[in-house]
């Protein structure tokens, strides 16, 4: 009897990548790179060193965000053929702020089977160390950068579960100081950065207090999960 996750029934498999440690990978998931025909990666040499890392050699294509619409066509055209394929993101769970929607879309539409692997995400150890409670959470992805920035704020200032968001280095600073200025400088948050690496910090503080802890640095690296406290009744 086939295994439930079959490469014979299965087109596409969307499969978790590390985060830091590269021990975090799964055994299901270097079993998939390794029998797949292809691994669609939004950056092949990143991609390329996991691999190295892992022993495999395999084809590989790019796939991101500024080539995905122009690329799921071929893919799936490859799909239909009865070729199998590996989608992978630089760090985590494909699909989750990365590409990856488009593709799983058009398969389904095709009638092409989907497998998403379980494996490491970056916003679930940043939730559960903020000690905000997980029962009931939003997760907000990247804010818009310009257009709709303020409204979706505003958006947020009464929503009661807990918040999480993506955020990048160069912008965190003015992030934490607009969260402050729209849910309250007293709110509490979570600042997470380095997840799973040798210099993993997690910062928790008001937004007020971590927005100005966050401007006095000179340099901030890594990755950043933000985690804020639901509005209070």
């Amino acid at each position: 009897m086939a295994a439930p996750d079959s490469l014979a029934e299965t087109a596409l498999y969307l499969v978790p990548t590390p985060i830091g440690n590269l021990e975090d990978i799964t055994l299901r998931a270097i079993r998939v790179l390794g029998e797949v025909d292809v691994v669609l990666a939004e950056d092949t040499r990143t991609s390329g060193r996991l691999l190295q890392h892992l022993g495999l050699k395999k084809p590989m294509q790019s796939y991101h965000l500024h080539n995905e619409h122009q690329t799921v066509a071929r893919v799936l055209e490859r799909l239909q053929r009865g070729e199998r394929m590996a989608l992978v993101s630089d760090a985590g769970t494909p699909g989750i702020s990365d590409p990856g929607f488009l593709l799983v879309r058009e398969c389904l539409a095709q009638g092409l089977k989907v497998e998403c692997l379980p494996g490491a995400t970056a916003f679930v150890p940043a939730l559960l160390k903020s000690g905000f409670g997980a029962e009931r959470f939003t997760f907000e992805g990247f804010l818009p950068v310009k257009k709709g920035r303020q409204t979706r704020l505003r958006e947020l200032a009464t929503e009661t579960r807990t918040m999480i968001f993506y955020e990048s280095p160069h912008r965190i600073v003015k992030t934490l100081e607009q969260l402050a200025e729209v849910l309250g400088p007293e709110r509490m948050g979570s600042v997470s950065r380095e997840l799973t690496k040798l210099f993993e910090e997690t910062v928790t503080d008001t937004l007020a207090a971590l927005a100005a802890e966050f401007g006095k640095r000179t340099t901030i690296k890594g990755e950043i999960v933000v985690v804020v406290q639901g509005l209070r009744e």
